[in-house]
């Protein structure tokens, strides 16, 4: 048997890592306990695959080495006596499956422990990065941009309040599923559009988070294939992530939608999206992440931007405003009917969300107006706008961006006539499109 790189171990944690935690807390009903068992586990792979190769199951290697640490450590801890009696651990009942089957309602349930509303959202989302994703402490800070202490504090709330809880490690019953499956959902989308625009630092996209998103969606898809919910996340995320490649510059700089070269736009990722559209939409009443994936994949059929359905788009946002209303979705409804009716009707929709506190310090909001009074020739309204959104910009590409967009209105040969079809604004996923 051939020696292992540490690449080697790692693109099998990577793979093993959610079903082994997720078996392990199941067996000790311990968090803290199953990660450090977890690591040791990972750590004896370290040692001896080098040598030995990695195994014909490595999940059954992984998991019988970090139930013995596990086992080891309470039978010397006599403050969890009482608790391994009461655990009843025993070997064939914690050990993998013969041929190292899939453990689908074990990482399930640790899905829905990491997104409790017990929790508050960003320990939700914290937690998931941590357990889920695989993601250490200080990765997890770098995410968020806080600091690591911070982060650390805020993980071990979480674990906190779900002892103090007394949250149950395991997957919701079939008719809690409806009102709990959506936080899972959010969870993983708010990690996906941190990945997608950043909310600050100083590059635009993160694409190692989105697509630590997308592999968490891959992962639910497979464990829940009838929810057609999961379906529209892992689809709308794809079509959105295929366009990465064109979404900026060489100097990391926003390139809008009309400006993008879609030859760049990841074709493979876009069809695998397109074929979960018709999932997503089928079978029942469509749910906002369905449509949200409907509203992105016209996009990714279209040509572009000129021959883009623009009347379908708004047709689906006025369905996404029934099912799911926000100020958010408002202002993407507007940007859309720009598009469909021209500039002086999207800035009528805007300038009506003027005194909307949710979109206060929301940089597209002023961006997208600044967009729509350039068209107009309105170029002092502009600048105001385009001076808005530059303070509430959180990344340095988009203030350079909205910088250069100021700068071009000092040359009224820089201003183009409004021109059907036109975009005005590529915006974070989770604002839509």
């Amino acid at each position: 048997m051939t020696g292992a790189s540490a690449e080697d171990v790692a693109a099998v944690f990577r793979e093993e890592r959610g079903r082994l935690l997720a078996a392990l807390v199941r067996r000790f009903g311990d968090l803290d306990l199953a990660e450090e068992v977890t690591s040791e586990a990972v750590e004896a792979a370290l040692v001896r695959w080098p040598a030995d190769g990695v195994p014909p199951k490595p999940g059954a290697w992984l998991m019988t080495t970090a139930r013995r640490r596990a086992v080891d450590r309470l039978r010397r801890d006599k403050a969890y006596a009482a608790r391994l009696a009461l655990l009843q651990v025993e070997a064939d009942r914690a050990a993998p499956a013969a041929g190292g089957g899939e453990l689908p309602d074990e990482r399930l349930q640790l899905f829905f422990t990491c997104a409790h509303p017990a929790l508050n959202a960003d320990d939700r989302v914290a937690l998931t990065l941590r357990c889920l994703a695989g993601l250490a402490t200080p990765q997890v800070a770098r995410a968020f941009l806080v600091p690591e202490a911070t982060m650390a504090k805020r993980i071990v709330r979480a674990k906190k309040k779900i002892r103090e809880a007394r949250v149950p490690f395991r997957a919701p019953d079939p008719e809690e599923l409806p009102a709990r499956l959506p936080g899972v959902l959010q969870v993983i989308y708010s990690i996906f559009t941190e990945g997608y625009a950043a909310s600050a630092g100083p590059d635009l996209q993160r694409p190692g988070l989105a697509e630590e998103a997308i592999r968490l969606a891959r992962i639910l898809r497979r464990l829940l294939p009838a929810e057609r919910e999961v379906a529209g996340l892992l689809g709308l995320m794809l079509l959105i992530h295929a366009r990465r490649d064109a979404r900026t510059g060489p100097d990391g700089t926003p390139i809008l939608l009309d400006e993008q070269d879609r030859s760049r736009w990841d074709r493979t990722m876009i069809e695998e999206g397109l074929r979960l559209v018709p999932v997503a939409l089928t079978g029942g009443p469509p749910g906002p992440y369905g449509v949200q994936a409907a509203i992105a994949a016209l996009h990714d059929e279209a040509a572009d931007v000129a021959t883009t359905d623009w009347p379908q788009i708004v047709a689906l946002y006025d369905v996404l405003l029934a099912l799911a209303p926000s100020p958010i979705v408002e202002l993407n409804r507007a940007v859309a009917v720009a598009l469909r009716d021209g500039p002086e009707a999207g800035l009528a929709l805007l300038d009506a969300l003027a005194g909307e506190p949710r979109l206060r310090g929301y940089a597209p909001y002023p961006a997208a107006r600044g967009d729509l009074l350039r068209r107009l020739g309105r170029l002092p309204g502009a600048a105001a706008a385009y001076r808005e959104a530059l303070a509430w910009a959180g990344t340095e590409p988009e203030r350079a961006h909205l910088r250069r967009r100021l700068a071009d209105l000092t040359c009224p040969f820089t201003v183009p006539a409004p021109r059907a079809g036109e975009n005005t604004l590529d915006q974070k996923p989770a604002d839509l499109i």
